[in-house]
């Protein structure tokens, strides 16, 4: 589908941006590798190949989007705040004490203490608000009205959804002939900059736990909506509303959303290990988790990339 399409607004987030944001992110981030499997791996048809998003600084892609919105913003001595639950918090940590800034992160009691402790050890000053997620979002905003800090949203703020979206730009790099990528969704960002880089010519399709119905609800709603969240990956795709950016991407450029079981996804963990070594957290294996549990069947000559977009697991709950 053409960008610039007649009678269709511009999306929120075009390749421009991506770009743009690829070359302010370069000199931080790392250019994540990508594993070519062999035809008929997992017993699924076709070609998969997995990038390896749990490879970057902090163990997500995470790191893209925030480097990318502070290298955007104008900051003084306030510093930069964000809401999470996990991986966002972590990798604007990193960010902010790489680029020498204050960071301050508002995380619900809910969190994983391992994601905490792993937030507070980058550098950042950790805020446990009782409660979940929505609640550390409200104080967050709170503080950032009180002391005129640079908010940083997880997934909807043009400069992290277009950080998001250099996964994309380093896919065409590095493979060829790409025909449908297999994004998991939270709020939306990662989706959001995949898809508005390929803008139609790959089939990108979403995957959710069926406990984490966010941008499927939404697609359904034909806008965000609240949804009840929990299970296994909730803590990096346990959004409750989608995002609008991502949101006004995935209404044009996103095929649809696959939904995958907690056993599926559990499975897919398993297998990532056993048969690659590769040790991703519940929300990254999600992708493959709907090529073996049917929620995407491929055909015999079709590519298919799986972006494995997190490692923030314990182990011993895999292996």
């Amino acid at each position: 589908m053409d960008l610039l399409s007649p009678g269709l607004e511009p999306p929120p987030i075009t390749r421009f941006d991506i770009e743009e944001a690829a070359e302010r992110i370069a000199e931080h981030v790392r250019r994540t590798p990508v594993l070519s499997l062999e035809r008929g791996a997992f017993g699924v048809p076709g070609r998969i190949s997995l990038k390896l998003e749990l490879l970057q600084h902090t163990g997500s892609f995470k790191a893209r989007g925030a480097f990318s919105r502070m290298l955007s913003a104008e900051l003084d001595d306030s510093g930069v705040l964000a809401p999470s639950s996990g991986n966002f918090g972590l990798a604007m940590a990193h960010a902010a004490r790489v680029l020498g800034h204050r960071a301050e992160i508002f995380v619900p009691s809910t969190a994983s203490p391992v994601k905490i402790e792993a937030i507070r050890t980058t550098g950042a000053e950790v805020h446990v608000v009782p409660g979940y997620y929505a609640d550390a979002y409200a104080a967050c905003e709170e503080r950032a009205f009180d002391t005129g800090a640079v908010f940083l949203h997880p997934y909807d703020q043009p400069a992290v959804v277009a950080g998001q979206g250099t996964i994309a730009m380093e896919l065409v790099e590095q493979l060829q002939g790409i025909d449908t990528v297999l994004v998991p969704v939270g709020g939306g960002g990662l989706i959001g900059g995949i898809a508005a880089w390929f803008a139609g010519e790959a089939r990108v399709i979403g995957v959710e736990p069926e406990t984490c119905p966010t941008l499927h609800a939404a697609l359904a709603a034909g806008e965000p909506v609240d949804v009840e969240v929990g299970g296994i990956a909730a803590d990096s795709l346990g959004a409750r509303r989608a995002g609008e950016i991502g949101f006004a991407i995935a209404q044009r450029f996103v095929d649809r959303v696959a939904l995958v079981s907690e056993e599926a996804i559990a499975w897919a963990q398993r297998r990532l290990w056993e048969e690659c070594r590769v040790l991703a957290e519940p929300g990254g294996a999600a992708p493959l988790a709907a090529l073996l549990g049917g929620g995407y069947t491929p055909r015999p000559d079709e590519h298919v990339v799986c972006i494995i977009s997190g490692g923030n697991t314990d182990p011993a709950q895999v292996a």
